[in-house]
């Protein structure tokens, strides 16, 4: 059945990290796709070279034109299912594709708790209308359906996946201890994901600061976009680890295009949030057998499987979490074997093939 994925813009986040990785894999696991976008951004290149063929269509001020080409563009390509990434795209192809009988799939990557009132109102059209609504975590899908009250039988649930091979690299493609001028002995700590309304950077800085007035030899890497409509959330960090002399020990260090090999000479991976719904960026640390911190919000715990993946800290408490990271500091060697076996799991649930392989079951369900 042939697939077409809707997003909207091509910037570097959790979703388009995700589809980049579908698309790239696609071929290799028999999924028949087309990728339709709204928007320019960093990855279109990326996009562009995935090996799935896809197609810029931007919304002008006559929408009614805009919904005719897509429906043009969709029936001319034969598709069968159109897999939404946004409520507002599902929204287009609801309107789009009247009378066809082609599917239409949402994913929800994120929660609505930070919607207008126009979002807020697309989600309560949509969300009911869509032929099936899938959901990256149970959490996720409990949240949705009881506050949409939403039928059960159209409702999934398909976890993220990751391309690990990526992480088959060498380790010295990016020589990080000699970009950062840091001695073998410094802990590099790495932290990723962008300065937005999802994360928690300030508990990650504050937590840094209880390292060094111990005394403790390190580095905090935050990586990760400063994004302007949400500035405060970038400066106040950058603020507080001025007030605290931090600068040389917390590096904000943007946007990357080489995290895995980060990741790879990083010690631990420290992770923050206020309302992730899945979290590939801490599943990849997991994955590179790095021990993780992460707080204890209910997707991450139930992605790590209640702890047993990674250490769990009481949200938004740095004390907390120094108390764990000091655990770790006194027996490095167990955690580091927990980390392993970690990665192994993870490797196997939350791999992009079982993903792809997850997501054509439910296209399945209308063939």
């Amino acid at each position: 059945m042939k697939t077409a994925y809707l997003l909207g813009s091509l910037n570097r986040g959790g979703t388009e990290t995700l589809l980049l990785d579908v698309f790239r894999n696609a071929k290799a696991n028999n999924l028949d796709a087309i990728g339709i976008y709204r928007k320019t951004g960093v990855c279109e290149q990326e996009f562009c070279d995935s090996g799935v063929q896809i197609f810029k269509l931007s919304p002008t001020k006559n929408i009614f034109n805009y919904l005719l080409k897509l429906r043009q563009l969709i029936k001319s390509q034969n598709v069968q299912i159109v897999h939404a990434q946004q409520p507002l795209d599902a929204l287009f192809a609801y309107f789009a594709l009247l009378g066809t009988g082609i599917k239409i799939l949402l994913t929800l990557h994120g929660f609505d708790y930070n919607e207008n009132k126009v979002g807020s109102n697309i989600h309560k059209f949509i969300l009911r209308r869509t032929d099936l609504n899938i959901f990256v975590s149970t959490y996720q899908k409990e949240y949705y359906s009881k506050k949409y009250n939403l039928r059960i039988h159209k409702q999934r649930v398909v976890y993220n996946g990751v391309s690990f091979e990526k992480f088959k690299i060498s380790k010295d493609k990016t020589n990080l201890r000699s970009e950062l001028n840091v001695k073998k002995s410094t802990l590099i700590l790495s932290a990723v994901g962008n300065f937005n309304m999802v994360r928690d950077q300030l508990t990650l800085c504050r937590f840094a600061n209880l390292l060094n007035k111990a005394n403790i030899d390190f580095r905090l890497l935050l990586i990760g976009k400063r994004i302007d409509s949400l500035g405060f959330r970038h400066d106040e960090c950058i603020t507080y680890c001025n007030d605290n002399n931090l600068s040389d020990k917390v590096l904000f260090l943007g946007v990357r295009n080489d995290v895995p090999s980060i990741l790879l000479q990083s010690d631990a991976f420290m992770y923050s949030t206020d309302h992730d719904t899945f979290g590939i960026a801490v599943v990849e640390a997991l994955a590179c057998g790095l021990p993780v911190f992460v707080n204890d919000w209910s997707v991450m715990t139930e992605i790590t499987e209640a702890g047993k993946l990674a250490t769990i800290y009481k949200t938004k408490n740095e004390d907390d979490l120094f108390r764990q990271f000091s655990l770790y500091l006194q027996d490095k060697k167990q955690l580091e074997e927990k980390a392993q076996i970690a990665s192994s799991i993870v490797r196997q649930k939350y791999s992009i093939e079982k993903h792809i392989d997850n997501l054509k079951q439910v296209y399945q369900l209308f063939s």
